[in-house]
Order: C-alpha cells, then sequence, then structure tokens
C-alpha cells in the first residue's frame, strides 16, 4: 500500500475522533450520537464521493478533445514524459486561474482546469501548471487531498450542528446558542488543522520540482504562479463551506486573507518562486 493511503487512513481515523470528542463536549450523549452519525456520514461521502466532491463544488464538467484540442494535447504529451496515465479531464466555469488534480489513484485520477487558467496563461505557463498537478497524481497526492477535503467539510458542518444543541434548561432567552457560536470559533482552526497534518506545505514544493523536471522550465512554473496570485486577488473563490475545504487541493491558494489562509496548505507563493529560481540557476552552473 501507498503511503499516502495509509496516512489517509490515519487522517480519517483521528479526525473521526476528534468529531467524536467534540459532539460529546456539545451535547454529552446526545452529541456523541450526532458525531457517530457525522463519522458514519463521512465514511460513506469519502468511498462514494470522496473523488468527485471538489468537482462537484467548482461545477467542473467533463471537457471533449474536440472541445480544448490543445489542453488535450499538452496533458497527453505531459502524461505520456511522466510515464503515467492520462487523467480524466474537467473544466470549471470560474473566472480564478486555478487547477486542481483529484482521484484514488492515477488510474482513476481527473484534472480539472478553471476557465480563467486557459485565458491567463499562455502554453509554457499552462504546462508548468498542469506537470504541477500531474505530480501529484504521480505521488498519490491526490487521494490524501480528498479525504482531507471530505474530512474538513464536515467538521465545519459540525458548527451547524452545534446551534441545534440548547445551552441549557432555560428557554427563557432569545439569544443565540453560546455554545454553537464558541464551537464556531474552534472547529474551524481544527478543520485548517486537518488539512495541514493531512495534507502538509512539503507536497506542494515537491510537485513544484517535479513539476520543474518534467517540462525543463522552472522559470515557466514560476511565471504562472506569479498570474494565478494576482489573478486569485483579482477574482476570488466565494468563501462557501465546501469550496473552503477543497482549496488546498488547488495549484495556489484561490482565497486570499486570513480564512483562506487558515483552510490552505500552500507555502507562500514568493517561497515557491525563489526555489523555482534556484532550481533554473542549480541547472545552469551544473
Amino acid at each position: 500500500m501507498h503511503v499516502n493511503a495509509v496516512r489517509a487512513v490515519g487522517l480519517f481515523a483521528g479526525a473521526s475522533a476528534l468529531i467524536v470528542v467534540v459532539g460529546w463536549f456539545c451535547g454529552a450523549q446526545k452529541g456523541v450520537q450526532i458525531a457517530i452519525a457525522l463519522v458514519l456520514c463521512a465514511g460513506i461521502l469519502v468511498y462514494l464521493f470522496g473523488e468527485s466532491l471538489a468537482l462537484r463544488a467548482m461545477r467542473a464538467r467533463p471537457v471533449s478533445e474536440i472541445e480544448r484540442p490543445e489542453l488535450y494535447r499538452i496533458v497527453r504529451e505531459l502524461a505520456t514524459a511522466a510515464k503515467q496515465p492520462m487523467p480524466k479531464l474537467y473544466l470549471a466555469p470560474v473566472r480564478t486561474p486555478n487547477a486542481f488534480a483529484t482521484g484514488g489513484s492515477p488510474r482513476r485520477a481527473s484534472l480539472c482546469c478553471t476557465t480563467g487558467l486557459l485565458r491567463a496563461l499562455d502554453e509554457r505557463e499552462l504546462r508548468g501548471v498542469i506537470a504541477h498537478e500531474l505530480a501529484h497524481i504521480r505521488s498519490h497526492d491526490t487521494l490524501l487531498s480528498s479525504v482531507a477535503a471530505t474530512l474538513t467539510t464536515l467538521i465545519t458542518a459540525l458548527t451547524l450542528v452545534t446551534f441545534l444543541l440548547p445551552l441549557g434548561e432555560s428557554e427563557e432567552t432569545d439569544m443565540p446558542n453560546l455554545l454553537g457560536g464558541l464551537m464556531l470559533a474552534v472547529l474551524a482552526p481544527l478543520a485548517g488543522v486537518v488539512v495541514y497534518c493531512g495534507v502538509g506545505r512539503a507536497r506542494e514544493f515537491r510537485a513544484d520540482e517535479q513539476a520543474a523536471e518534467l517540462t525543463g522550465d522552472p522559470l515557466g512554473l514560476a511565471d504562472a504562479l506569479r498570474k494565478l496570485e494576482s489573478g486569485n486577488r483579482a477574482h476570488p473563490l466565494p468563501r462557501e463551506r465546501v469550496l473552503l475545504a477543497t482549496a488546498h487541493l488547488m495549484t495556489t491558494n484561490p482565497f486570499p486573507g486570513p480564512v483562506g489562509r487558515l483552510f490552505s496548505a500552500h507555502p507562500p507563493i514568493a517561497e515557491r518562486i525563489r526555489r523555482l529560481r534556484e532550481l533554473r540557476r542549480e541547472w545552469d552552473l551544473g
């Protein structure tokens, strides 16, 4: 079993235990019952929809080769060079320039580009972004990321459940449930911890380096990252729960600001660009 498959199992078990503990804290026996129901739902969702959660959240649709022949050509060339199966291609009707990959294995992988990405990048830059996502597929990062996205969605959904739990026997006040408000503030960072522990930032540096080796052009990816950063600021995604939970799948963080950084596993763009430039200099000197 691939190491990321083992990590995915460990992540699910740890997050499930966390959800049960939070359920007990919120509502004792009733809270535990709700938490166990959520864990069961999580297992079902990971099995049935874990690979398609981000695609559904982005309203992505399959794209044919007739519709986007250049995109198919680039992906096919890079997948062949990397000696891995060509993923299924999807297109998301979103102005935000970004891309992501999902799937439990390289043979079941899907790669999604936004319409904003295809408009913003030239072919050299697009090859860098696609090579980056193919590197995630080859390393089985997509399995771990899909599990993390599903669990993060459910953890943030638990904040809604807390508002249904009574704070006490008294019903004399119409004020919002203070416990629910507290858990809303606590669970959002915990969801971010699940993303960080389950995914981590090292994988982005690794995928950048592998993409540079595959294309032979570190600066192409560096230029693409700069454009994606400015494009994400100009056209950020709406901060919906499911989209926030899938932010770590993207090539770059699609949510500028502190809330987006909380759910992101991406290192700073400036650091990624610096490493790619250093890699180019090392190649030139070598």
